[in-house]
């Protein structure tokens, strides 16, 4: 599979995170956002993740400019028509993303393969809106895609043979990533799993067993996880954990997915997690913990 242009519609955290690395494994990337402040922003967000590498001797600066001048920000998704693949990550709301498929069946040629970042939707409601929903698959990158070397490869009822090996294909070999298969299924595995951690450490918290930075360094310390599920809830954002949890709840009707009521306050109070500034714990303007 030859793969040398590929799309990202949404150039929120995940599809910064993604283009970056794209970019970075030679890719030329074309980044679609209507916002022209969004815009803006994704590509000072993506230079300052490179920054930071730079100060950490990671990548030199010849090496940051390459990667920069693979991005491509553009405001139309008619720019999609010369991709070999591209990658939705737009908000967790269907009719949205239904929307942007339909678009997307329209730009692209029918060889061009259609994935989702989704975490928690139906892939085969996805897919049938377009016209070949055989060509329709999941990619999940997990945050921060840069340092985790895992996508779950997802199958909707009708993704085709053909779509899979080649989906496995590109982020094996040309990224240079673990791909897990998985099965449609509302959170996958990585989502299902890391959200009833989160949620389970938010019922703990509740009933005055420790506090947050104990329950963090328990995990982190006892169990070797890079980060205790807190801080963990912290960087995925609060409301992006909400939203999962609610619905897995809905899908699944099972009581441990439903969300602690200590998550539902702190994201009507606007207590994101590092995006906001403030979460379990507070963070300053680059999203680095004080």
């Amino acid at each position: 599979m030859s793969v040398r242009k590929v799309g990202v519609i949404g150039a929120g955290t995940m599809g910064q995170g993604i283009a970056e690395m794209l970019a970075f494994h030679g890719l030329d990337v074309y980044v679609y956002e209507h916002s022209e402040d969004r815009q803006s922003q994704a590509l000072a967000m993506i230079e300052q993740s490179l920054d930071k590498q730079i100060e950490k001797w990671a990548i030199t600066k010849s090496e940051k400019k390459l990667v920069i001048s693979r991005i491509h920000i553009v405001d139309t998704m008619l720019s999609m028509h010369e991709c070999e693949l591209v990658i939705e990550t737009i908000t967790e709301d269907l009719d949205s993303k239904k929307t942007v498929f339909e678009e997307l069946d329209r730009i692209c040629g029918p060889n061009v393969i259609l994935a989702s970042n989704t975490s928690t939707l139906s892939l085969t409601e996805l897919a049938s809106v377009t016209a070949f929903p055989e060509r329709v698959i999941g990619m999940h990158f997990v945050y921060p895609v840069m340092k985790t070397d895992l996508v779950e490869i997802v199958r909707g009822l009708k993704t085709s043979d053909d779509t899979f090996s080649r989906t496995k294909h590109f982020v094996e070999v040309i990224i240079q990533k673990k791909g897990v298969m998985v099965f449609e299924s509302p959170g996958y595995v990585t989502t299902r799993l890391i959200c009833l951690f989160i949620n389970e450490a938010l019922h703990v918290l509740e009933e005055g067993v420790a506090s947050a930075d104990d329950i963090d360094s328990a995990m982190r310390i006892g169990y070797s996880f890079q980060n205790g599920p807190f801080e963990m809830a912290d960087r995925f954002g609060l409301d992006s954990v909400l939203a999962a949890l609610e619905r897995m709840f809905r899908d699944y009707g099972e009581l441990k997915y439903r969300p602690s009521i200590v998550l539902k306050k702190m994201v009507r109070g606007g207590q994101l997690g590092a995006k906001s500034g403030v979460g379990f714990f507070n963070y300053d303007k680059d999203g680095n913990r004080i």
